[in-house]
């Protein structure tokens, strides 16, 4: 991780960045909205849905800003709807500006009629891959679309339309500024709905294999090559984490979101038996902030975690439902679609185990669970709600949770101006490079390194190990952290360690509130660590008189937290940065 960090600042060559990538997501829609395979969507035809979207992209250009196009050599893509490959990869982006992206659904002539074997397993073109290649003594289909429609009330029929022939190209040209100074991620709309007009095109024909004179085919190759849309562009290349799954294979229930999660952020998997939907997400995002979840309709989940505070709320101890302080400091949510043992001590091992703790405590929000649903439940708006993200009015406390579960998996921060130095879209300054130096140094005199050791808890790009350590505040009180949920005088005193993502706006500071500032959070780690036997190692091994930082380190390191604020995150929580803006 040390030569990670260092790389873009020191010109290390171990630093590897998506600096020279570009990524086209493909995104089916009908009519603007997103597509599920397997599900009616609203079109001329009664029941009308697809169960196939398959297709292969080629001869990519990328636009100039004097005009000319700079072609990609050998560029092919396979994108399939039901396989959940989406994305289209260009590598070598040239540091330009570009105004405009243009590829070919479809391949040339030559390639079309070559020989299929002669590609490598993974590649885009071989057949047993992208299985669109039509036999020995013909070519590719470029474009498939399959589904079913209602011929007569209760009888099924099907579509079947493969789109070929290099003859009549598919050409489209997406308008888009970006510049190839940094990795790229555009998100391009295909509305299969413009295709198909709107599903009229089944009372015409049901189906079209691209033969010569075959009108149908031209004109859906027409409309194919007109749907495409910029949704838009971001300076960053995300994970794939979502499913798009066909309703034969499981019940879909909702639509499913996308959430954007960086390449530079360790992989995420998110959990199988709640899956991620823009009706999920909503409803736990109105419960996040519903005051009915709690004693007397007093407080929500949001009056102690604040977005415009990166969901802290700026006290020494939060204040629940009945006026009376708890004994612990409001943790930030961010980035918990990684995290582990929920809570100060642990005590949670689930997110969804979580949210449901804070409205049963009584320092906190003081309300059962059972109030809570007959609560809700005589609301007819949240039962729709309900019912749109589980199929179902009914309300339980076990949607609740995976109702508010879905919304909390969406807080990631990724913008913050390290991040954007990271991907060489930004650059830190003279002070804040010397903080990260620090951070990320070892303290060992005796080797010559005088660092901060800030890195062995808060290393990585999440900057939390997720662990529980002692990190040598004080006792105070009785709170004993971790020991209290395992029992065990070896966790004494130690509790969760917080990410840094944020830390300049989420003060005051440790699982008491006892730091006000940035810098007395410093200090504490230079002179301040109190000696224990459960003290982390890492911190036990420095010397009694503490590491010895210069006024200047320690603004410098005050300085590099500081880049670490994801202003879209950290001002409203929601305007995080994804790949809508």
């Amino acid at each position: 991780m040390l030569c990670v960090l260092l790389g873009f600042l020191l010109g290390a060559e171990c630093f590897t960045v998506f600096a020279d990538r570009l990524v086209i997501q493909i995104e089916p829609e009908w009519e603007g909205k997103p597509l599920v395979l397997g599900r009616s969507v609203e079109a001329e035809a009664e029941g009308f849905s697809l169960s196939r979207v398959d297709g292969l992209l080629s001869e990519l250009e990328l636009q100039r800003s004097d005009g000319t196009w700079l072609p990609a050599r050998e560029w092919y893509a396979f994108f399939s709807l039901g396989k959940n490959r989406v994305t289209a990869t260009a590598d070598g982006l040239p540091a330009e500006e570009f105004t405009a992206v243009r590829f070919r659904v479809g391949l040339r002539e030559e390639i079309d009629r070559g020989d299929p074997q002669q590609w490598d397993y993974d590649h885009a073109l071989n057949p047993d891959r992208n299985g669109l290649h039509w036999g020995w003594s013909s070519g590719y289909v470029f474009l498939a679309l399959e589904g079913h429609w209602e011929e007569k009330a209760g009888k099924v029929s099907g579509f079947s339309y493969h789109l070929a022939g290099a003859a009549s190209p598919m050409r489209v040209e997406v308008p888009v500024r970006f510049s190839g100074k940094h990795p790229n991620t555009l998100r391009v709309a295909f509305d299969l709905g413009k295709v198909l007009d709107s599903g009229a095109v089944v009372h015409k024909s049901q189906s079209t294999h691209s033969r010569d004179g075959d009108v149908m085919a031209l004109a859906l190759k027409e409309r194919a090559s007109r749907a495409f849309r910029l949704i838009s562009v971001a300076p960053d290349i995300f994970q794939e984490t979502t499913e798009f799954v066909s309703a034969g294979e499981k019940k879909v229930v909702g639509t499913p979101y996308a959430l954007p999660v960086s390449q530079r952020l360790p992989k995420v998997k998110l959990p199988a038996d709640n899956p991620l939907t823009v009706e999920g997400v909503a409803l736990g995002q109105e419960l996040f902030h519903d005051a009915r979840l709690s004693n007397g309709n007093q407080q929500s989940c949001a009056s102690c975690h604040d977005g415009s505070r990166a969901f802290t709320d700026g006290r020494v101890y939060s204040v629940g439902a009945s006026g009376v302080s708890g004994r612990r400091n409001a943790m930030p949510l961010v980035n918990l679609a990684w995290a582990n043992g929920f809570f100060w001590d642990g005590r949670a091992k689930k997110l969804r185990e979580q949210v449901l703790m804070p409205i049963q405590d009584a320092h906190e929000m003081n309300e059962q669970l059972s109030a809570v649903t007959a609560k809700l439940a005589k609301d007819d708006g949240i039962r729709a709600k309900f019912k749109a993200a589980f199929g179902s009015e009914e309300i339980t406390s076990d949607r609740l949770a995976m109702a508010l579960e879905q919304f909390l998996l969406t807080l990631v921060s990724q913008d913050s101006k390290f991040d954007r130095a990271a991907r060489k879209a930004g650059e830190l300054s003279a002070q804040e490079k010397r903080g990260l130096e620090l951070f990320v140094t070892e303290f060992d005199p005796a080797r010559g390194l005088r660092g901060a050791d800030c890195f062995h808890c808060h290393g990585g790009n999440l900057f939390t190990n997720h662990d529980f350590m002692n990190n040598g505040l004080e006792e105070r009180g009785v709170d004993r952290g971790r020991m209290e949920v395992t029992g065990n005088e070896a966790d004494r005193n130690k509790f969760k360690v917080p990410t840094l993502r944020n830390v300049a706006v989420t003060g005051p500071y440790m699982h008491d509130g006892r730091l006000a500032t940035l810098e007395e959070v410093v200090e504490h780690y230079n002179s301040g660590v109190a000696r224990s036997r459960t003290l982390d190692p890492n911190l036990a091994k420095h010397p009694q008189g503490g590491l010895g930082l210069s006024e200047a380190d320690k603004a410098a390191l005050v300085a590099f937290l500081k880049t670490l604020t994801d202003e879209k995150f950290a001002g409203g929580g929601l305007k995080q940065f994804s790949k809508t803006n």
